[in-house]
């Protein structure tokens, strides 16, 4: 079991389960009954469709090291 305890890896984590996410509503599914992912990455300043966000959060998520 990993314990997640630096702000750094809180936010590392939650970018990959929103880009998880956002995969998933890609092929028609959704993650949760609440707020979509989609929107949650708009929310936090992201623009473009869909499609466009999933590949630019995974660019950004190659540059990242895996850490978690």
């Amino acid at each position: 079991m990993t314990m997640l305890t630096d702000p750094n890896q809180i936010e590392h984590y939650r970018m990959i389960v929103l880009w998880r996410g956002l995969g998933l509503e890609l092929t028609g599914m959704k993650m949760s009954r609440g707020v979509s992912c989609y929107k949650t990455l708009k929310g936090m300043g992201m623009k473009g469709t869909k499609a466009q966000i999933h590949a630019e959060l995974g660019k950004l998520m190659g540059k990242i090291p895996e850490s978690v």
